[in-house]
Protein backbone atom coordinates (compact mmCIF):
# COMPACT_ATOMS: atom_id res chain seq x y z
CA UNK A 1 0.00 0.00 0.00
CA UNK A 2 1.79 3.56 -1.41
CA UNK A 3 1.95 5.86 1.85
CA UNK A 4 0.87 8.94 0.14
CA UNK A 5 0.76 11.08 3.41
CA UNK A 6 3.79 9.77 5.27
CA UNK A 7 5.10 13.80 5.13
CA UNK A 8 2.08 15.13 5.83
CA UNK A 9 0.76 16.66 9.19
CA UNK A 10 -2.80 17.22 10.68
CA UNK A 11 -2.24 20.83 11.82
CA UNK A 12 -2.99 20.95 15.45
CA UNK A 13 -6.14 23.25 17.03
CA UNK A 14 -7.96 25.43 17.49
CA UNK A 15 -5.52 27.43 19.62
CA UNK A 16 -6.11 31.12 20.94
CA UNK A 17 -3.75 33.97 21.82
CA UNK A 18 -4.89 35.17 24.88
CA UNK A 19 -3.70 38.34 25.06
CA UNK A 20 -6.37 40.50 23.02
CA UNK A 21 -8.82 39.14 25.89
CA UNK A 22 -7.20 40.31 28.51
CA UNK A 23 -9.11 42.40 30.76
CA UNK A 24 -9.74 43.73 34.24
CA UNK A 25 -12.52 41.84 34.44
CA UNK A 26 -13.94 38.39 35.08
CA UNK A 27 -13.42 35.84 33.18
CA UNK A 28 -10.41 37.65 31.51
CA UNK A 29 -8.38 38.59 34.93
CA UNK A 30 -7.44 34.99 35.94
CA UNK A 31 -5.29 32.25 34.28
CA UNK A 32 -8.17 29.82 35.56
CA UNK A 33 -11.32 32.04 34.45
CA UNK A 34 -9.48 32.29 31.13
CA UNK A 35 -8.79 28.77 30.61
CA UNK A 36 -12.46 27.65 31.78
CA UNK A 37 -13.49 29.73 29.13
CA UNK A 38 -11.34 29.03 26.26
CA UNK A 39 -12.05 25.59 27.02
CA UNK A 40 -15.87 25.91 27.09
CA UNK A 41 -15.57 27.77 23.79
CA UNK A 42 -13.72 24.15 22.23
CA UNK A 43 -10.46 25.39 22.46
CA UNK A 44 -7.61 22.77 22.94
CA UNK A 45 -4.28 25.25 23.22
CA UNK A 46 -3.95 28.52 24.28
CA UNK A 47 -0.75 30.80 23.28
CA UNK A 48 0.34 33.04 26.71
CA UNK A 49 1.70 36.44 26.55
CA UNK A 50 4.87 36.35 28.47
CA UNK A 51 3.95 40.28 29.48
CA UNK A 52 0.79 39.49 31.50
CA UNK A 53 2.26 38.32 34.77
CA UNK A 54 -1.51 36.79 35.59
CA UNK A 55 -1.01 34.16 33.48
CA UNK A 56 2.63 33.26 33.73
CA UNK A 57 5.24 34.11 35.88
CA UNK A 58 8.84 34.89 33.65
CA UNK A 59 10.50 35.08 36.25
CA UNK A 60 10.26 31.52 38.31
CA UNK A 61 9.08 30.31 34.59
CA UNK A 62 13.00 30.76 33.70
CA UNK A 63 14.11 29.62 37.23
CA UNK A 64 11.88 26.85 37.72
CA UNK A 65 10.71 23.30 36.20
CA UNK A 66 8.87 22.60 38.94
CA UNK A 67 6.75 26.02 38.46
CA UNK A 68 6.72 24.94 35.08
CA UNK A 69 5.65 21.37 35.43
CA UNK A 70 2.45 23.13 37.58
CA UNK A 71 1.86 25.66 35.52
CA UNK A 72 1.15 22.73 32.75
CA UNK A 73 -0.58 20.84 34.70
CA UNK A 74 -2.85 23.54 36.08
CA UNK A 75 -3.96 24.22 32.43
CA UNK A 76 -4.31 20.80 31.48
CA UNK A 77 -6.58 19.89 34.20
CA UNK A 78 -9.21 22.67 31.73
CA UNK A 79 -8.37 20.16 28.62
CA UNK A 80 -6.04 22.37 27.36
CA UNK A 81 -2.19 22.34 26.21
CA UNK A 82 -0.05 25.58 25.95
CA UNK A 83 0.42 25.98 22.35
CA UNK A 84 3.54 28.70 22.53
CA UNK A 85 4.47 31.39 25.00
CA UNK A 86 4.68 34.68 22.97
CA UNK A 87 7.43 37.07 23.51
CA UNK A 88 6.18 40.15 20.97
CA UNK A 89 6.35 43.44 23.26
CA UNK A 90 9.80 42.48 24.60
CA UNK A 91 11.78 41.43 20.82
CA UNK A 92 10.10 44.73 19.96
CA UNK A 93 12.10 46.27 22.20
CA UNK A 94 15.49 43.96 21.20
CA UNK A 95 15.97 46.91 18.26
CA UNK A 96 13.97 50.47 18.19
CA UNK A 97 14.44 53.37 16.17
CA UNK A 98 14.53 56.48 18.54
CA UNK A 99 11.40 57.53 16.56
CA UNK A 100 9.45 55.04 17.99
CA UNK A 101 11.15 55.25 21.34
CA UNK A 102 8.05 57.12 23.17
CA UNK A 103 5.65 55.28 22.08
CA UNK A 104 7.37 51.82 22.76
CA UNK A 105 8.34 52.97 26.46
CA UNK A 106 4.77 51.32 27.51
CA UNK A 107 6.18 47.71 26.59
CA UNK A 108 8.52 47.99 29.23
CA UNK A 109 8.46 48.82 33.54
CA UNK A 110 7.67 52.17 34.23
CA UNK A 111 11.24 52.62 36.04
CA UNK A 112 12.80 52.26 32.57
CA UNK A 113 10.85 54.87 30.76
CA UNK A 114 12.84 57.00 29.04
CA UNK A 115 16.34 54.79 29.33
CA UNK A 116 16.77 52.91 26.14
CA UNK A 117 19.67 51.10 26.79
CA UNK A 118 18.52 49.67 30.20
CA UNK A 119 15.31 48.85 28.67
CA UNK A 120 16.92 47.03 25.89
CA UNK A 121 18.70 45.08 28.22
CA UNK A 122 16.00 44.39 29.78
CA UNK A 123 14.60 43.18 26.40
CA UNK A 124 17.29 40.83 26.25
CA UNK A 125 17.05 39.76 29.16
CA UNK A 126 13.62 38.55 28.68
CA UNK A 127 13.81 36.79 25.64
CA UNK A 128 16.55 34.92 27.43
CA UNK A 129 13.76 33.86 30.48
CA UNK A 130 10.99 33.41 28.04
CA UNK A 131 13.41 30.97 25.58
CA UNK A 132 14.39 29.11 29.39
CA UNK A 133 10.47 28.86 30.61
CA UNK A 134 9.97 27.55 26.68
CA UNK A 135 12.66 25.42 27.36
CA UNK A 136 11.36 23.70 31.28
CA UNK A 137 7.56 23.35 29.63
CA UNK A 138 9.02 21.32 26.54
CA UNK A 139 7.66 23.53 24.29
CA UNK A 140 9.92 24.23 20.76
CA UNK A 141 8.51 27.23 18.89
CA UNK A 142 8.19 30.29 20.69
CA UNK A 143 6.72 34.02 19.13
CA UNK A 144 8.17 37.06 18.78
CA UNK A 145 8.82 40.18 16.80
CA UNK A 146 12.42 41.26 15.20
CA UNK A 147 12.40 45.34 16.36
CA UNK A 148 13.26 47.22 13.86
CA UNK A 149 15.88 50.27 13.23
CA UNK A 150 15.01 50.54 9.37
CA UNK A 151 11.32 50.27 8.79
CA UNK A 152 10.98 54.20 8.54
CA UNK A 153 13.15 54.28 5.33
CA UNK A 154 10.95 51.42 3.93
CA UNK A 155 9.74 54.19 1.07
CA UNK A 156 12.87 55.82 0.09
CA UNK A 157 12.24 59.31 0.08
CA UNK A 158 15.07 60.78 0.43
CA UNK A 159 16.84 58.49 -1.05
CA UNK A 160 18.71 55.85 1.27
CA UNK A 161 22.34 56.10 1.51
CA UNK A 162 23.99 53.31 -0.04
CA UNK A 163 25.10 50.75 2.75
CA UNK A 164 22.32 51.90 5.07
CA UNK A 165 20.17 48.56 4.42
CA UNK A 166 22.99 46.44 5.09
CA UNK A 167 24.64 48.05 8.24
CA UNK A 168 21.17 47.73 9.85
CA UNK A 169 20.54 44.24 9.07
CA UNK A 170 24.38 43.87 10.37
CA UNK A 171 23.13 45.51 13.51
CA UNK A 172 19.91 43.43 14.28
CA UNK A 173 21.44 40.36 14.11
CA UNK A 174 24.42 41.55 15.97
CA UNK A 175 21.50 42.27 18.84
CA UNK A 176 19.81 39.10 18.20
CA UNK A 177 22.95 36.60 17.35
CA UNK A 178 23.48 35.97 21.38
CA UNK A 179 19.56 35.46 21.56
CA UNK A 180 19.44 32.81 19.22
CA UNK A 181 22.57 31.38 20.54
CA UNK A 182 20.82 30.95 23.60
CA UNK A 183 17.37 29.63 22.18
CA UNK A 184 19.73 27.16 19.91
CA UNK A 185 21.16 25.70 23.58
CA UNK A 186 17.79 25.45 25.05
CA UNK A 187 16.23 23.46 21.81
CA UNK A 188 14.06 27.13 21.30
CA UNK A 189 12.79 28.85 17.71
CA UNK A 190 12.29 31.96 17.78
CA UNK A 191 9.04 32.59 15.37
CA UNK A 192 9.39 36.00 14.18
CA UNK A 193 5.96 37.09 13.12
CA UNK A 194 6.69 38.85 9.42
CA UNK A 195 4.77 41.42 10.02
CA UNK A 196 4.63 45.67 8.73
CA UNK A 197 6.33 48.02 11.39
CA UNK A 198 9.04 45.25 11.58
CA UNK A 199 12.11 44.93 9.61
CA UNK A 200 11.61 41.42 9.10
CA UNK A 201 8.07 42.62 7.41
CA UNK A 202 8.37 40.08 4.31
CA UNK A 203 10.38 37.35 2.46
CA UNK A 204 13.25 39.41 1.30
CA UNK A 205 13.66 41.36 4.58
CA UNK A 206 13.87 37.46 6.14
CA UNK A 207 16.29 36.28 4.22
CA UNK A 208 18.20 38.77 4.47
CA UNK A 209 18.14 38.48 8.42
CA UNK A 210 18.87 34.85 7.92
CA UNK A 211 22.14 36.15 5.68
CA UNK A 212 23.22 38.33 8.47
CA UNK A 213 23.05 36.08 11.20
CA UNK A 214 24.80 33.14 8.82
CA UNK A 215 21.48 31.52 8.66
CA UNK A 216 21.09 30.89 11.60
CA UNK A 217 18.94 27.29 12.38
CA UNK A 218 16.89 29.30 15.36
CA UNK A 219 15.73 32.13 13.04
CA UNK A 220 12.26 30.85 11.92
CA UNK A 221 8.74 32.24 11.08
CA UNK A 222 5.48 32.94 12.73
CA UNK A 223 2.87 33.10 9.70
CA UNK A 224 0.17 35.55 9.88
CA UNK A 225 -1.97 35.50 5.89
CA UNK A 226 -3.45 39.03 7.45
CA UNK A 227 -0.14 41.65 7.34
CA UNK A 228 0.27 39.96 3.63
CA UNK A 229 -3.27 40.99 2.32
CA UNK A 230 -2.39 44.39 3.57
CA UNK A 231 0.75 44.60 2.19
CA UNK A 232 -0.65 42.74 -1.25
CA UNK A 233 1.90 40.49 -1.04
CA UNK A 234 1.11 36.31 -2.21
CA UNK A 235 0.58 34.85 1.38
CA UNK A 236 -0.18 31.24 -0.91
CA UNK A 237 3.08 31.34 -2.31
CA UNK A 238 5.04 32.54 0.64
CA UNK A 239 4.41 28.91 1.78
CA UNK A 240 6.04 27.51 -0.88
CA UNK A 241 8.81 29.53 -0.33
CA UNK A 242 9.45 29.18 3.40
CA UNK A 243 7.56 25.79 4.66
CA UNK A 244 10.80 24.71 5.76
CA UNK A 245 10.61 27.89 8.00
CA UNK A 246 7.02 28.28 9.23
CA UNK A 247 6.88 26.86 12.78
CA UNK A 248 4.23 28.95 13.77
CA UNK A 249 0.54 30.29 12.36
CA UNK A 250 -1.95 32.80 13.38
CA UNK A 251 -5.31 32.54 12.16
CA UNK A 252 -6.32 36.03 11.68
CA UNK A 253 -8.41 37.46 8.17
CA UNK A 254 -8.19 40.58 6.92
CA UNK A 255 -9.73 42.65 3.38
CA UNK A 256 -7.97 45.27 1.50
CA UNK A 257 -10.60 47.18 -0.45
CA UNK A 258 -8.53 50.08 -2.04
CA UNK A 259 -10.57 53.48 -3.57
CA UNK A 260 -9.86 57.02 -5.09
CA UNK A 261 -8.34 58.11 -1.69
CA UNK A 262 -6.60 55.34 0.16
CA UNK A 263 -4.57 52.33 -0.73
CA UNK A 264 -1.67 50.43 1.54
CA UNK A 265 -0.79 53.29 3.40
CA UNK A 266 -4.32 54.09 4.86
CA UNK A 267 -4.75 57.60 4.77
CA UNK A 268 -3.67 57.68 8.35
CA UNK A 269 -7.33 56.50 8.84
CA UNK A 270 -9.26 54.84 11.94
CA UNK A 271 -9.14 50.94 11.48
CA UNK A 272 -12.74 50.49 10.91
CA UNK A 273 -11.98 53.17 7.64
CA UNK A 274 -8.80 51.94 6.58
CA UNK A 275 -8.56 50.05 2.60
CA UNK A 276 -6.86 47.53 4.74
CA UNK A 277 -8.18 45.96 8.35
CA UNK A 278 -8.42 43.20 9.91
CA UNK A 279 -10.87 40.83 10.24
CA UNK A 280 -12.77 37.74 12.57
CA UNK A 281 -11.51 34.33 10.27
CA UNK A 282 -14.09 34.09 7.39
CA UNK A 283 -15.64 37.93 6.97
CA UNK A 284 -12.21 38.54 5.43
CA UNK A 285 -10.87 37.66 1.88
CA UNK A 286 -7.82 35.27 3.22
CA UNK A 287 -8.37 31.81 1.52
CA UNK A 288 -7.44 29.75 4.15
CA UNK A 289 -8.87 26.31 2.83
CA UNK A 290 -6.00 26.48 0.83
CA UNK A 291 -3.37 27.54 3.66
CA UNK A 292 -4.50 24.89 5.61
CA UNK A 293 -4.37 22.38 2.43
CA UNK A 294 -0.56 24.18 2.10
CA UNK A 295 0.24 23.20 5.78
CA UNK A 296 -1.05 20.35 5.61
CA UNK A 297 0.80 19.25 2.18
CA UNK A 298 4.47 20.41 3.51
CA UNK A 299 4.06 18.56 7.13
CA UNK A 300 3.69 21.63 9.17
CA UNK A 301 2.56 19.71 12.62
CA UNK A 302 2.00 23.00 14.84
CA UNK A 303 -0.93 24.81 16.40
CA UNK A 304 -3.89 26.73 14.25
CA UNK A 305 -3.75 29.73 16.83
CA UNK A 306 -7.03 32.36 16.54
CA UNK A 307 -5.49 35.80 16.85
CA UNK A 308 -8.40 38.42 17.28
CA UNK A 309 -8.06 41.58 15.99
CA UNK A 310 -11.21 42.74 13.77
CA UNK A 311 -12.36 45.99 13.63
CA UNK A 312 -16.37 45.33 13.64
CA UNK A 313 -17.04 42.25 15.45
CA UNK A 314 -16.79 41.80 19.24
CA UNK A 315 -14.21 39.69 20.81
CA UNK A 316 -16.52 37.41 22.18
CA UNK A 317 -18.30 36.77 18.73
CA UNK A 318 -14.91 36.27 17.30
CA UNK A 319 -13.65 33.88 19.90
CA UNK A 320 -16.74 31.89 19.62
CA UNK A 321 -16.69 31.54 15.97
CA UNK A 322 -13.34 31.65 15.98
CA UNK A 323 -12.91 27.80 17.48
CA UNK A 324 -15.56 26.19 15.08
CA UNK A 325 -13.51 27.90 12.15
CA UNK A 326 -10.10 26.56 12.79
CA UNK A 327 -11.89 23.27 13.50
CA UNK A 328 -13.68 23.11 10.47
CA UNK A 329 -9.87 23.94 8.57
CA UNK A 330 -8.25 21.07 10.01
CA UNK A 331 -7.37 18.70 7.57
CA UNK A 332 -6.89 15.31 8.84
CA UNK A 333 -4.11 13.85 6.29
CA UNK A 334 -4.88 10.42 4.41
CA UNK A 335 -2.00 8.11 4.99
CA UNK A 336 -2.56 6.00 1.81
CA UNK A 337 -3.17 7.01 -1.77
CA UNK A 338 -6.67 7.27 -3.33
CA UNK A 339 -5.63 4.95 -5.78
CA UNK A 340 -4.61 2.50 -3.94
CA UNK A 341 -7.38 -0.01 -5.19
CA UNK A 342 -5.80 -0.62 -8.60
CA UNK A 343 -1.89 -1.22 -6.70
CA UNK A 344 -0.03 -3.90 -7.06
CA UNK A 345 3.51 -5.32 -6.26
CA UNK A 346 6.09 -4.13 -8.67
CA UNK A 347 6.86 -6.57 -11.62
CA UNK A 348 9.40 -5.89 -13.53
CA UNK A 349 8.41 -8.01 -16.87
CA UNK A 350 5.28 -6.78 -16.58
CA UNK A 351 6.76 -3.29 -16.56
CA UNK A 352 8.74 -3.98 -19.61
CA UNK A 353 5.57 -5.05 -21.14
CA UNK A 354 3.87 -2.08 -21.10
CA UNK A 355 6.46 0.11 -22.35
CA UNK A 356 6.65 -2.13 -25.31
CA UNK A 357 10.25 -3.02 -24.55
Amino acid sequence: MAKLGKNMKTVKGPGIFLAQFVDSKAPFNSLEGMCKWASDLGYKGIQIPTWESFLIDLDKAAESKTYCDELKGNINSFGLEITELSTHLQGQLVASHPAYDLMFDVFAPENLHGNVKERTKWAVDQMIDAINASNFLGISPMASFSGSLLFHTFYPWPQRPSGLVEEGFKELAKRWKPILDHADSKDVDICYEIHPGEDLHDGVTYERFLKATNNHSRAKILYDPSHFVLQQLDYLQFIDFYKDHIKMFHVKDAEFNPTGKAGVYGGYLDWKDRPGRFRSPGDGQVDFKSIFSKLSQYGFDGWAVLEWECCIKSPEQGAKEGSKFITDHIIEVTEKSFDDFAGSEIDKEQIKKILGL
